[in-house]
């Protein structure tokens, strides 16, 4: 067992056949943990059925209601390191994230990175499908991300990242607090003052096609205010 792919899911029934599909159809023999909130529009049973066809390679931790994409990806950490897994993957189940990439992903892990992040905001990245309001406020958040912590990111809130293991060994995954889109944020930055190599890698993220969004204020509220918290409780190494 080398590489796991962890994806959350809400409400994903459209998507989550064809995703899971695609990311066996790779070369290098990718597993999947699909970390579900109770979707109550079936997809857990999507993914049950498909366990039979998958088998070892497939699966599932249901939980009991929506309890936020960081704890999904928090849960999912933990099962990978106790099940020892080497490499370990974010990616969305909508196809905004190609899975394809996640060989690129891996390469750069696997050969010069501690962490690697598919990028949308470095020279080859690229977002097809987002009205431009939307593009200005996700690219405004990076910079804003930045300047106040400094990070050498320029994608702070990307949601399609590979782990090392030994990286998520050393963060200290119950200290982690935030659930929405500032908990990548937190992830990136908690890594960085570690000391681990962190490496932007070029993506076209697309907008998804089925479903529906999981964004909200409040998320967005999370991230703004959330950079100010986070640089207070992270203080030095005894908070990493």
């Amino acid at each position: 067992m080398d590489k796991l792919v962890i994806i959350p899911t809400y409400n994903e029934k459209e998507n989550i056949e064809n995703i899971l599909r695609k990311v066996f159809s790779l070369e290098g023999r990718f597993h999947v943990l699909v970390v579900d909130d109770g979707s109550p529009d079936g997809t857990a049973t999507i993914v049950k059925q498909l366990q039979q066809e998958f088998g070892e390679q497939l699966h599932i931790a249901e939980r009991g209601g929506k309890q936020g994409l960081g704890t999904a990806y928090i849960f999912g950490f933990k099962w990978a390191l106790q099940k020892g897994y080497r490499y370990i993957f974010e990616m969305d189940a909508d196809f905004s994230h190609n899975p394809d990439d996640l060989l690129r992903l891996y390469d750069a892990c696997h050969t010069k990175a501690d962490v690697a992040v598919g990028s949308r905001y470095v020279s080859g990245g690229k977002i097809r499908n987002w009205p431009f309001d939307r593009v200005f406020i996700s690219y405004g958040a990076s910079v804003y991300v930045r300047l106040i912590t400094w990070m050498p990111v320029k994608d702070c809130t990307a949601g399609f990242v590979c782990y090392k293991r030994e990286v998520l060994e050393k963060i200290p995954l119950d200290k982690v607090r935030f659930i929405g889109y500032a908990f990548q944020i937190e992830m990136k930055y908690r890594a960085w003052k570690l000391g681990f190599k962190i490496k932007e890698v070029p993506i076209t993220f697309v907008d998804r096609k089925e479903g529906v969004s999981k964004m909200s204020k409040g998320i967005v509220k999370e991230a703004i205010f959330g950079v100010w918290k986070m640089r207070r409780f992270i203080k030095g190494k005894s908070d990493l």
